[in-house]
Order: C-alpha cells, then structure tokens, then sequence
C-alpha cells in the first residue's frame, strides 16, 4: 500500500493506493483558513467524494467551473472524455474522504448488477455523469473508520480496502428507491408514509425508543408490516437504523467538545458510560474517549 501524507500542524492530506484501480484520498482541515489540495486524475477513473463536516469547493477548467460540496453531502464525477484533475478547497474545520476507482474496477465489482447503476449502463457509458446525495448515518461510520482508523500497520490495507468496499456499497443502496414491482408493500404509498413516520419516531425518541410492538400500534400497521415494511424502505431493521443513528449522533456531539463521554451515552440512550463505550467501540472500532482525542491532536 503506497501512502502519501502532507500535513502541517492541524492539516493532514492523505493519498493511500490500497489496490490496482481504488485510491483513498482524506482530507483534515482542522484550521481557520481554507486549503486547497491537488491531484492529476486520469480519466479513466471515476470520483466519489464525501464530506463529513464542513463543506469543500471543487475547481475545474483552470476555476472556470466550480461545484459545491456541503456538510454530509457526496459527490459523484466522472467524464469518459477528458481528465477530471482534482483540485478542491477545503473549508476551515473540514473533513472530507474521496474514493477514486477505475471505470474497470467498478464494473468487476457490479458486473451483474450494471444496468442498477445509471452511468454504467450501454447508453450512459461515454456521457459525462455527476450526482450530489446526502450521507446515510451509516456511510458516516465507515467514513469516520476511514479518517481515524488507529490499527497495527500489518492489517491496514486489508482494513482499508475492506472500508472502501463497504462504502461503495453503502452508497450504491437505495432502498427508498425499490422496485414496487418486486415489493408489492411499496405500492401503497400510506404504507411508505407510516413507515417514514416510524423513521422519525425513533430518531425523537432515541434515548427512550419505544417497543417495536409500541410503534406499530402508533403508526397503524402490524408487527409484520412494521418490520417488513422498514426494510424495503432504509434497508435496515428498525433498531439496526437506530443504532448507525445514535451512534452518529454520539459522534458530532462529541466533536463539539461540549460534552463528555458520560453526558453523550446519556443523550443517546445509555444509562451507564460501559454500555455506550461499548456501542461506540463495535461501530467506529475505538472508544469515545480515544476518538476525542484523535480527533483534538490532528
């Protein structure tokens, strides 16, 4: 695995190769001032950035042309017929993760799945293609993983090429976007609405989530429908989607700075600091208190 690092006291800018065809680039902008960072991309690659926090400008055309990328937003560029070099402006107290992947690559990885994927189809293969999306909670995970993984140096590549996998994976899932015709529970849009008020019943009641019995009875729709219905629509169990959300929430609270391990865990629904260090630890494979850390010495 090939690792470039620039940094200077609270900026770090790394370029990690973890296989053939798949570059990581990560971006920690800790400062008060912007900062720009540039790399040739040929284009034969196709580029998906991801910014966590914060937000960042993309250049183009000597700055003739820019686009935006905002806070948990990401960002999919690829044009077959010319280089797309990066040169983006990161924001002040920033973070931002891109996955450069060859169009090869990427077809091995969805070969029987292409036609899901809209410029990998037989039409959409020489046209130019962009696509701005929000950032799941559990793409932030993985993304989080990425940026401040603390790992022996024996087992990063494999880590890292795992994550970058993961996430493309993450970020290729559209569940709200299922085909009604092979979930006929779709086709009732009540039944989506109730789903999507289920959604946002947990994500208000987080620290004291009701039973999952309790939230059928609330929305209107059996046990059954609940469960079934959940995950056709966010491609997850209701307390799996709860859980990637708590624990993301966890996270920026606990990058303010205004809030201790403790007062966090209780914020999100664990009475004893254990538990929630526990919790944290299974999702981001580190504690709430070494995450701080990292994340006050970058």
């Amino acid at each position: 695995m090939n690792i470039s690092l620039e940094n200077n006291a609270q900026s770090t800018f790394h370029k990690l190769v973890i296989e053939e065809g798949i570059h990581i680039l990560t971006f920690q902008n800790n400062t008060t001032d912007n900062q720009v960072f540039e790399k040739d991309i040929h284009l034969d690659f196709i580029q998906f950035h991801f910014c966590l926090k914060g937000s960042g400008q993309f250049s183009f055309n000597q700055g003739n042309y820019t686009l935006n990328l905002g806070d948990e937003k990401s960002l999919l560029l690829y044009n077959p017929t010319k280089n797309l070099p990066l040169s983006v402006t990161v924001s002040a107290n920033s973070w931002m993760v891109s996955v450069i992947i060859s169009i090869q690559k990427l077809h091995s990885l969805f070969s029987d799945e292409a036609n899901y994927i809209d410029f990998l189809t037989d039409d959409n293969r020489d046209k130019k293609y962009y696509q701005e999306q929000s950032i799941s909670p559990a793409m932030a995970v993985v993304i989080s993983q990425i940026l401040n993984f603390n790992l022996h140096p024996s087992v990063k590549k494999i880590y890292l090429k795992g994550k970058a996998y993961e996430l493309m994976g993450l970020y290729f899932n559209r569940p709200e976007e299922a085909d009604v015709e092979q979930c006929p529970f779709l086709i009732d849009e009540d039944n989506v609405r109730r789903i999507r008020k289920a959604k946002d019943i947990m994500i208000q009641r987080m620290a004291e989530p009701p039973s999952l019995q309790e939230l059928a009875n609330e929305i209107g729709l059996s046990l059954k429908k609940l469960k079934e219905g959940f995950k056709e629509v966010y491609g997850d169990t209701v307390f799996g989607f709860l859980f990637d959300y708590k624990m993301d929430f966890a996270r920026k609270l606990l990058e303010t700075g205004q809030h201790n391990v403790n007062e966090v865990g209780l914020k999100v629904g664990y009475s004893t600091a254990s538990h929630f260090i526990a919790a944290f630890k299974k999702k981001f494979g580190t504690t709430p208190k070494k995450y701080i850390q990292s994340v006050n010495l970058i």
